[in-house]
Parts: structure tokens; sequence; C-alpha cells
């Protein structure tokens, strides 16, 4: 594949390309560095999720109608599943983490939600479920090799029930990216924020991509200053809703996005051998449990989290 792509690119006119490969993200695609090229490109093989080119591409245009920063297309090849770049660096908020850069985050989400989400899937109800039950099959019964009794089963359905309607109760039908966190947000040689990987967006909840770049699974932030750019936030959008409730629907929207990537961390280990992402599900089952804390209701979910991966080898319910 290696050579189809090289020979792609002479096709474009860049002669002997020099690729060099950079670190993919959690899905099948590649990205690699053309080397020696002016202005810089990369280009993205999704040759192995072709039909995912078309759909990178709508969002693109979706993002680009709405004045959100993103990597420019160059060009792309749709039977081959190659779509050539601009290059914007190798800075990531994550290597900045500062008041300043979250703030142009917060102001980026704003003008983000002005994307047109016509036509994009739901997060309805179903799907909130969905996601939620990766945390049962991949790390529960998968991971720490839990055998999860009806009982506890229930408890773990009317948790989840309960989550989605949170979810579902605060504005709807906003454009959402699902993965708007430090290591999807460059900083271009303007200091400029570009938004990457968008390809998986969604029509959803308010506050999904506030949670995800306020409590993200590889930065911890102060607390302080985390309510400080929630509260930011809601200026911004001019949400007349009291903080108690801002606050309850960030709370159960972080539940639902933390609860899934427990699933989806483990599954990337299990069935994909990326072993670097369990890493991170001590800090996010620690975000599940400290809002879990703070609601009588969701006293049964955090009691079948709280078990120890060291003391579950052997254990069941």
């Amino acid at each position: 594949m290696h050579k189809e792509l090289k020979g792609w690119l002479e096709w474009l006119g860049i002669e002997e390309p020099q690729l060099t490969a950079l670190h993919g993200d959690a899905s099948s695609r590649r990205y690699y560095r053309v080397e020696g090229q002016s202005p810089a490109l990369i280009v993205m093989d999704a040759s192995d999720d072709k039909e995912s080119v078309p759909t990178f591409i709508g969002i693109n245009w979706r993002l680009s109608d709405g004045k959100v920063r993103i990597p420019g297309i160059r060009s792309y090849e749709l039977d081959k599943g190659f779509i050539l770049l601009e290059d914007v660096g190798t800075s990531h908020l994550y290597d900045k983490c500062s008041s300043a850069y979250y703030e142009k985050a917060i102001k980026t989400l704003v003008t983000m939600q002005e994307a047109p989400h016509e036509g994009l899937e739901p997060y309805d109800h179903g799907f909130l479920l969905q996601e939620m039950n990766l945390m049962l099959e991949w790390y529960l019964k998968k991971h720490l090799g839990q055998k999860v009794e009806c009982v506890e089963g229930r408890t773990l359905l009317t948790s989840f029930m309960l989550i989605a309607k949170e979810v579902l109760a605060q504005p709807q039908e906003i454009f959402v990216h699902r993965d708007y966190h430090s290591k999807n947000l460059m900083i271009d040689s303007n200091d400029e924020l570009v938004v990457i990987d968008f390809q998986d967006a969604k029509s959803g909840a308010l506050t999904y991509d506030l949670v995800s770049l306020l409590r993200d699974a590889y930065v911890v932030l102060d607390k302080r200053e985390r309510k400080r750019l929630i509260l930011l936030f809601k200026k911004l959008k001019g949400i007349e809703v009291d903080d108690e409730t801002f606050m309850r629907w960030f709370d159960f929207t972080g539940l639902q996005r933390h609860i899934k990537i427990l699933g989806i961390f483990a599954r990337l280990s299990i069935r994909d051998g990326k072993d670097a992402y369990l890493e991170n599900i001590p800090l996010v089952l620690k975000y599940i449990l400290d809002v879990a804390a703070e609601y009588p209701e969701l006293e049964g979910l955090a009691a079948i989290l709280t078990l120890d991966e060291k003391d579950s080898e052997g254990f069941n319910f």
C-alpha cells in the first residue's frame, strides 16, 4: 500500500515523495508527513476504511462553512481512500496547557457548535445506551473478567437510563465533534487552534464537547479552572439556566462519555492490541467515581465500578 500511496503522490506532481509515519489515532487510518514540501503536507491513508473518506470530506466542508480552523484538503482519491492535507505542525493543546489556550478552545467550541448539523446522525437515546454498554462488555466482562449477575445488570441499566435521560434533557441538535480534547486541538504557526479528527461528528447535546475538553482523558485540570471555563462557555452561549442545572448536564454527559471510554480503551487493548490506552483508564475511572459521589442516585453504579482491578481476578459478583 505504501507503494500505491507514493504512486498517487507522484501522479499529483510530488517527485519521489519521502514519507515519515506519524502517530495515528485509535482508528485504522494512517498518517504520513510528506517531507521537503512547501507548503508542508500530510497524507492520510484510509485505504482500510475507504467509506470514511467522503464522510471526512463532508464534515470538513461543514466546519469550513462554519469558519472553524481545520487542516485544508489539497486533494483526495475516493477509490483508494487517500487524502492530501495541509500540515499544521506538531504542537497540540496537550503540549501547552495554559488558561489562554483553553479559553481559545472554549471560543473555538462555541464557533464550532454553529456549524451545520442537519443530516448528521443523532446522538439519540439508543446510541447513548449502546455506547455505555461497551463498558459492560469490554471493560467489566472482558478486561476485568467480572461475571455481572442479574442484580448488577439491572443496576447498570437503571443508571444508564438515568444518565441518558439527563444527557437528552439539555439542548440538542448541535454539531458534536465527539472527541474534542487536548490531542485533537493543534496550534499552528499563527498561534491559532486547529481542530482535527472530526470525521465521527454527530448531532447531539450541548455539553458533550465541553466535557471532552474539560474532563479530558489525558489532562487533569484544576477544579477551579475547570469551573471557570464551564461558566465562560455558558456565558458565551447565552444559556439561560441556573448554574446547578448546567453543572448537572455537564456531569451526566461526562458520565456517559467516560463510561463509554472505559469500554473503548479496553477494546483497543483486547481487540486491537493498542495497550497504551490502558494507562488512561485510572483517570477516566476517577472522573466517573468523583461525579457519582455527588449524586446519591448513582450509588449503585459507583459500587460496581469501585472494585479495584488488582482484586478482580477470580472474583464474581
